[in-house]
């Protein structure tokens, strides 16, 4: 018995494989590896503070959610970290940590038909940073060559494929906000397909000035803390990290014995197309039918929805509105890690799938931190979570992921009995 349950409006899947999560790897500003993300998340601890990456003068919001006492070289085998960015650095070890937390073998993975797939806003945003500050000095003849050859935003992935040695896909996918979310899809796709034996998918990005600046020359820029459904939220806080989820077939995870986290039951994805930075509630809201049809299930069956929740007057209402037009008045609780964590562009939705898994493995659903009372122009009795983790066994889940753009992605996860 599985939460794949009633699988006739699904596309057809006769010759496709069913695909398990079976290892997972954060690097956050709640802490490194998924289990102290995990407590942490479960506490609704505020993991944004105080920026150090950078002089914050003339800046009047200077909070982020950056990620202290990075060391990559405690995580990484093979990589050596002063060759490659930070956000490079963010995803291999995401990366090595699923592995690891998946109990599968490396050489088996360097053996097999394995790639990555991973999500980004900026890329290497920290190194251009870098470059920028360097020309603007010294001309275009001072710029570090060595920084040059960490620029490209295609070494997110192709630092995953180095760590791991995998010789299929490296793909870096810059659907901004929801590019974790497509990285998962296309992940999925692959394994299930049989393309591919196992895939890691997940995301990057790191805290710079630029992308600060960027969202504070938009009034998105929170002062203090990110208040997500509050009626007096302000804004998002930038953040930083690199999240991976590992996917095989069930069929094999379960033959090795290894510890399913959930199965991706399918996705939707589609762009607004009307508004750079303003989000649709129609095409979002046929999003999640786009998803929820890919994966074979009804609204009703839905037990918990991971909000893109950025803590704005307009994303919160958007995003509320498009899943009262989908569920009706009464939608199953749905909260924002975006709280707690910050915004962390690329790797946001790759988070929430890491959550949504731990919520459906261990039986809890995650919290809104900051939220002291939701904004009543939301509608009525809408749950939040607010505060702390709750006890709950959610069976299927549906994890949001908003860009600008237009680009919306959904996943759905499901519980796997056995």
């Amino acid at each position: 018995m599985t939460a794949r349950t009633d699988m006739t409006e699904g596309r057809q899947r006769q010759a496709a494989r069913r695909v398990a999560v079976t290892g997972l790897g954060a690097v956050s500003s709640l802490g490194i590896g998924v289990d102290a993300f995990t407590a942490a998340v479960k506490r609704g601890r505020n993991g944004t503070g105080p920026i150090s990456s950078f002089d914050t003068t003339g800046f009047p919001h200077t909070r982020a959610g950056e990620v202290a006492d990075f060391e990559p070289e405690t995580v990484l085998e093979a990589l050596r970290p002063h060759e490659w960015g930070r956000s490079s650095l963010f995803a291999a070890s995401a990366a090595r940590l699923a592995v690891q937390d998946s109990a599968v073998d490396p050489e088996l993975l360097s053996r097999s038909a394995a790639g990555s797939i991973m999500g980004t806003t900026g890329g290497e945003s920290a190194v251009i940073q870098q470059l920028t500050e360097q020309w603007l000095a010294g001309g275009l003849g001072s710029i570090a060559p060595e920084l040059v050859a960490q620029a490209p935003a295609g070494q997110i992935a192709g630092a995953v494929n180095s760590e791991l040695c995998l010789t299929g896909a490296a793909q870096t996918l810059p659907t901004a906000c929801a590019a974790s979310n497509y990285a998962l899809g296309y992940a999925y796709d692959l394994v299930r397909t049989g393309e591919a034996d196992f895939m890691i998918a997940g995301g990057a990005d790191s805290v710079n000035r630029f992308t600060h600046a960027g969202f504070y020359r938009l009034g998105a820029l929170a002062e203090d803390v990110c208040r997500p459904f509050d009626a007096d939220r302000s804004g998002i806080l930038t953040a930083e990290g690199g999240v991976a989820l590992m996917l095989e077939p069930l069929e094999h995870a379960v033959d090795r014995g290894a510890r399913v986290y959930a199965e991706v039951l399918g996705y939707g994805v589609n762009c607004d197309a009307k508004h750079m930075v303003h989000p649709d509630p129609t095409s979002i809201a046929e999003c999640i039918r786009l998803a929820q049809r890919d994966a074979g299930v009804a609204p009703e069956q839905i037990d918990y929805i991971c909000a893109h929740g950025t803590g704005t007057p307009t994303n919160d209402a958007t995003e509320v509105g498009a899943v009262r037009d989908v569920f009706g008045p009464q939608p199953p609780p749905i909260s924002s890690i975006k709280s707690m964590i910050g915004h962390t562009m690329g790797a946001a939705s790759g988070f929430g799938a890491l959550i949504c898994c731990k919520a459906v493995q261990e039986g809890f659903l995650p919290p809104t931190a900051n939220l002291e009372q939701v904004d009543g122009e939301l509608g009525p009795d809408l749950d939040c979570v607010p505060g702390r983790a709750r006890p709950a066994f959610p069976r299927v889940v549906q994890n949001h992921g908003f860009a600008f753009g237009g680009n919306n992605a959904i996943t759905v996860l499901g519980r796997v009995d056995r």
